[in-house]
């Protein structure tokens, strides 16, 4: 603060000398206009003519001060020009550094916003609606893993120069950050058409190839728009600039949802699924802390005799803000902000713990989630836990997707060998979703195959669905793999799978999935809890279990 101070104040001291050195130079020109045509001709004319005495040397020498005086002023004036420019150039270089962005020649963030507001007071007085669009490169942080910072840097200003190229002479392209640009973008209230076509102009041009430093690029991009009135078509300006950065951002974020390279307008509806989707993260974060999530049991049945084989485990969660939330809603969620693992491991545990008690012939099946197997340590881990819950890796039964294969089938085959080697069974779930090669079927070690509910539940004679759980029935008998059918939901259903061969089927024809202490009430009603004084003793052969079925 203090250095700020004497700064000034030396500023300020400079200022006044260059004042009062120019106002004697001033004074001298005066002084010079005034005297100096009288007084000049007869001292030159004494000089000249040799003539001694009567010179007013008093004169003579406030002629001379003068112009020494003169000619100070002038070298003054010359040196406060050059610094005046020399200022000009910096601040412009300042200004520059503080509203333009460096590598794309694109106004900044701090300058957008200034603008934006200009633009919203300009069309607010001449009666135009005003569309901020926010505009995000799709996988842009996958061009600078791959090829480097430089050439992302060159797909960056690749792109600008593309959208420059479009801007209409009354709109502003900026630069936010990182791969966020912006365009602040004047049009008629009645007309938001032009807005769309405009942003349909950029999509398609920043889409075409570009050839960086040798490398063939290709990059698509996501488009929020807000509309600077009350409403899309509304007749009255009423926001901000933040406002409209803020809204274009979440409706930007909602095209990245729903595939990418794409646009949508802003409404209300997509902040309230902001705010819910925030609700649902911070939830989870805090649900997984506090162990809110707990493992719900669907039966696993052989069909043709109806003895219970075992359970598959279901993630429930009951939050204390949220009620009862789908685990088709949280379970994406925890993968995307990297819980998913945490969570998992909680839930297993609970079920090795649960499941101590049951009869030993009984098997817990496990959803593993794509996530997970990028984990190196995956298969450690697993076994690290079956370990400290003392529960036999036989009665494991891990289920992987197909979609999991694709990732990496180097790393996924390590795992399963790895697991396997210890007794635990590997399944592959949702079969005939994905895309299994008959190659993987053959060379990764699955020891059952799972067919798709969705095959299952519409299963009727000799229609598609029929044909294709036959062919899938089929394939796991000739890989010498044992099939499960989920989705069995009627009879019908059940009948027309047990005249296909022998398999285990899961469905709401056998009961809902059910919490752990309900579990356990049936088990001990069917005769199959093992106390724990028994457990380490029981090797007796499982009597047959009676699924309960679903109530009409």
């Amino acid at each position: 603060m203090g250095h700020h101070v004497i700064k000034r104040q030396n500023g300020l001291e400079k200022a006044r000398r260059d004042v009062v050195a120019l106002g004697i130079a001033a004074a001298a020109i005066i002084m010079f206009v005034g005297t100096g045509s009288a007084v000049l001709p007869g001292i030159v004319q004494q000089w000249t003519s040799g003539v001694s005495g009567g010179t007013d040397y008093v004169l003579v020498n406030a002629l001379l001060l003068n112009i020494a005086l003169i000619i100070f002023g002038w070298r003054r004036y010359r040196e406060l020009t050059v610094e005046i420019t020399d200022r000009r150039v910096a601040e412009e270089k300042a200004r520059e550094l503080a509203e333009i962005d460096p590598l794309t020649g694109c106004l900044n963030r701090r300058a957008a916003t200034i603008e934006t507001d200009r633009a919203i007071a300009l069309a607010a007085k001449g009666g135009k609606a005003l569309a901020f669009i926010m505009v995000d490169l799709d996988n842009f942080k996958q061009v600078n893993d791959l090829s480097g910072h430089q050439t992302g840097d060159e797909v960056l200003v690749r792109a600008a120069e593309r959208m420059s190229s479009l801007l209409p002479r009354d709109a502003i392209l900026a630069r936010l950050g990182g791969d966020e640009f912006a365009f602040v973008y004047p049009y008629e209230a009645h007309a938001p058409d032009r807005v769309e076509q405009f942003v349909s102009r950029l999509i398609d041009a920043v889409a075409k190839p570009m050839d960086v430093v040798g490398q063939k690029v290709e990059i698509t991009m996501s488009v929020g728009i807000a509309s600077g009135l009350s409403g899309r078509f509304g007749e009255k300006l009423d926001c901000d600039a933040q406002v409209l950065m803020h809204q274009a951002d979440i409706a930007m974020y909602h095209a990245k949802k729903q595939g990418k390279n794409r646009f949508y307008w802003f409404e209300d509806t997509m902040e309230n699924e902001l705010r819910f989707r925030n609700q649902l993260e911070t939830g989870i974060r805090v649900g997984v802390e506090r162990g809110e999530f707990v493992p719900h049991y669907e039966q696993q049945v052989d069909i043709a005799t109806g003895k219970l084989m075992g359970f598959e485990m279901l993630a429930r969660w009951q939050s204390p803000k949220l009620g009862l939330v789908s685990p088709d809603i949280f379970i994406p969620i925890a993968e995307e902000i990297g819980v998913i693992g945490d969570m998992s491991e909680s839930l297993m545990r609970q079920a090795f713990t649960d499941a101590r008690d049951w009869d030993p012939s009984l098997t817990v099946s496990v959803n593993i989630s794509p996530v997970q197997l990028r984990d190196p340590w995956f298969s450690q881990k697993i076994l690290k836990l079956l370990v400290e819950c003392n529960f036999p890796p036989q009665r494991l039964d891990i289920e992987i997707t197909e979609s999991c294969l694709h990732d990496n089938i180097g790393v996924v085959r390590s795992m399963i060998t790895s697991l396997k080697n210890q007794g635990v069974k590997i399944s592959l779930d949702d079969f005939g979703t994905g895309y299994s090669s008959l190659s993987q079927l053959r060379s990764l070690p699955f020891d059952r195959i799972k067919i798709d509910r969705s095959f299952v539940s519409e299963l009727k004679d000799e229609d598609a669905s029929s044909k294709i759980v036959s062919a899938i029935i089929s394939l796991g008998n000739g890989l010498e793999m044992p099939i499960t059918a989920e989705g069995i939901e009627d009879d019908r259903v059940l009948e027309t799978l047990k005249g296909m061969g022998q398999m285990k089927g899961q469905g709401y024809l056998y009961g809902r999935p059910e919490a752990a202490d309900q579990v356990r009430k049936r088990l001990s009603s069917a005769g199959l809890l093992v106390e724990p004084k028994a457990a380490s003793d029981d090797t007796s052969d499982t009597p047959k279990a009676k699924p309960a079925r679903k109530s009409a």
